[in-house]
């Protein structure tokens, strides 16, 4: 047969490919079967394959899937499509990366509506499901005529008869008690609930445990359905309702107890977004447990008993004090304002109520002010709903004064629960600020969700610098850079995505006044209707210069200017928002000048290309100058 494989004469460039237009109206299944070969053991730039959704009206592709490992014989990647009422096309790229011995070849690729994890176990491929080899017992395919083994069944359940396969696991060489054999399903990566049913057959005679349990990524185990003991001889169906927010894995299990156990089949599991019971239960939305204190407190409450607790507060642009994370501009939670606090001070803030047995993510920024000694000034507890257990599961340590400093903390609890945010003042002499913003929940663990691909058309510069790159090298250029910058009282002390993390900023100290810096994107695919670019900025310093955004369309000499600011703005990272248009390919380029001093380090960070219009406006595209009201704070 034939297969395709990437030409390696051509180093460093990517190989893409490239499918038709496809439609998928209803929930469909993308297979690769695929091979990375290489006779190098470890390459600091491996090759690649990566998989690629382009949609249409959408300027940036979705990474889907990405593969790096070697092996020495072809792999199955399964992929979950949503149903889409657009156009969309499926892009392979293969990256040669420093690996002089590398191939990447590609077997098959097949589309097929319906879920990744349902099966009828009839291609040689079984769908991506795979055995986890233990010396004794393993599910192995049976049927297709091959009498393979003393428990076969004279039919398989697809096509019932005795050419059709299925899945089946023996005791005959059982050495221990309680041997276990798992068949273990592609991971579900798409979040799906529904109703998972298989069919299976289980003659015993000796106590055999069949399990079926759902993995995620933390290696948790949950299980969801069990056999009865009672005999089935022929094809039994089971259904069971599942639920995966998050990725995870089917496990089916066998444990037998003696070589005398019998045997299980398995067959057509499918799959179904509707539950099997009539359950009803409105699924949990992550998004309402989170807030960024812009319009009120959301659905976290307050409790009084202990004092006045935490105020909403909004600071003007100014620069002695930071604003709010959100904008720049907004507002933000207060707790120990001078005024209120009294030694032993605590104020605790509630989270509304999470269901249990769920794996939650929990981010949020905080920074502190005027504290000596900061560890434990700030703690997050889990209130079960008795609300008599409370596990402590984050207090500070020590973060640098006044940035917004992302924490993230994941959890998973048997019991509906809170979480309690609670600030302590230990004493008079040490009792500063402390402030909380833009609080997030997202199920699974937060590793996991480092692992999920990042989204589209955003760029926070943690790793690179995404799809930008300099005009020219040389005095005036862009940086990337973490923590504070070499001059004082000028740009950022910490980025904006982590306060740890990377930014790109000039050095003024560097250039000369007037000289300017370019950061341009690569050409972006242009799309009809309007387009939003969202980015933070910070321009902090005496003699700040100017920062510009603009649009240059493919074939124009002409740059458009989008949006300016000149002079020094706030001590905080403040929100740009742009709204444009560009059907043709274009792209976009941030340009700082420096101004009169080296107190002109002007930064940027999370930048995000959204398609739609801008769900809010900002009122000055183009400004210049100080706020008349740069200094004042509003409580």
């Amino acid at each position: 047969g034939h297969y395709i494989s990437v030409d390696t004469s051509y180093e460093g460039e990517k190989a893409v490919l490239s499918s038709p237009d496809l439609y998928s109206e209803e929930w469909s299944c993308v297979r690769l079967i695929y091979q990375i070969a290489t006779t190098s053991d470890t390459s600091p730039d491996p090759a690649r394959l990566n998989l690629y959704l382009r949609q249409e009206g959408e300027n940036f592709d979705r990474l889907l899937w990405s593969a790096k490992e070697p092996s020495d014989s072809w792999l199955i990647a399964s992929l979950d499509l949503m149903n889409s009422t657009k156009k969309y096309k499926l892009v392979l790229e293969g990256e040669m990366g420093q690996d002089k011995s590398a191939s990447i070849a590609v077997f098959e690729i097949k589309i097929t509506s319906g879920y990744c994890i349902e099966c009828d176990f009839e291609e040689n491929h079984l769908c991506g499901y795979v055995n986890r080899w233990n010396p004794n017992v393993n599910w192995f395919v049976g049927g297709g005529n091959i009498r393979n083994s003393q428990s076969i069944l004279p039919k398989d359940h697809t096509l019932n008869s005795a050419l059709g396969h299925y899945m089946y696991v023996d005791s005959v060489y059982v050495k221990h008690f309680q041997e276990v054999a798992q068949l273990i399903s592609p991971r579900i990566m798409a979040p799906v609930s529904g109703c998972l049913s298989f069919y299976y057959q289980l003659k015993q005679e000796s106590s055999i445990v069949f399990t079926v349990y759902l993995r995620d990524m933390s290696g948790f185990y949950e299980e969801i359905w069990k056999t009865d003991s009672a005999l089935n001889a022929d094809w039994a169906l089971a259904e069971v309702d599942f639920n995966a927010p998050y990725p995870m894995e089917v496990i089916f299990e066998v444990a037998f107890n003696s070589a005398k156990g019998g045997y299980v089949a398995l067959d057509d599991i499918s799959f179904s977004p509707v539950y099997c019971s009539n359950q009803t239960g409105t699924p949990f939305n992550p998004a309402n447990a989170g807030c960024n204190f812009e319009e009120d407190l959301c659905n976290f409450y307050q409790d009084y008993k202990d004092g006045p607790g935490r105020t909403r507060v909004k600071v003007k642009r100014n620069v002695y004090r930071a604003g709010d994370h959100t904008t720049g501009f907004g507002y933000y939670l207060l707790a120990n304002t001078k005024f209120t606090s009294q030694p032993g001070y605590i104020g605790r803030l509630y989270g509304p109520t999470l269901p249990g047995n769920l794996q939650f993510c929990l981010r949020f920024y905080y920074a502190l002010y005027g504290f000596f000694k900061m560890s434990g000034t700030l703690a997050v507890y889990i209130f079960e709903e008795n609300h008599v257990v409370q596990e402590k599961i984050w207090s500070v340590l020590d973060s640098p004064k006044g940035v917004w400093t992302q924490a993230e903390i994941s959890f998973k609890k048997p019991m509906p629960c809170k979480v309690v945010f609670v600030s302590w003042c230990k004493s008079f002499w040490d009792c500063g600020l402390v402030a909380l913003d833009d609080v997030s929940l997202s199920l699974g663990s937060c590793q996991a969700a480092d692992v999920l691909l990042p989204s589209p058309g955003e760029c926070t510069f943690e790793k690179d610098e995404c799809v930008f790159t300099q005009k020219k090298r040389g005095r005036g250029s862009w940086h990337r850079k973490r923590g504070p910058t070499p001059t004082s009282y000028t740009g950022p002390k910490g980025d904006h995505t982590t306060g740890v993390g990377y930014y790109m900023y000039i050095e003024a100290s560097n250039m000369v006044y007037g000289q300017r810096a370019y950061l341009v994107s690569r050409s972006l695919r242009g799309i009809s209707g309007k387009q939003c670019l969202t980015f933070f900025y910070h321009m902090y310093g005496a003699g700040t210069g100017l920062l510009s955004v603009y649009l240059k369309k493919e074939g124009d000499e002409e740059e458009i200017p989008l949006w300016r600011r000149t002079g020094e703005q706030s001590i905080s990272w403040l929100r740009g928002l742009i709204e444009y248009e560009s059907d043709r390919n274009y792209q976009i380029i941030f340009e700082a000048i420096r101004g009169v001093s080296i107190r002109s380090d002007t930064a940027i960070d999370d930048i995000l290309f959204q398609a739609g219009p801008c769900l809010e406006v900002e009122e000055i595209q183009f400004s210049s100058g100080y706020p008349d009201s740069l200094n004042e704070i509003e409580y």
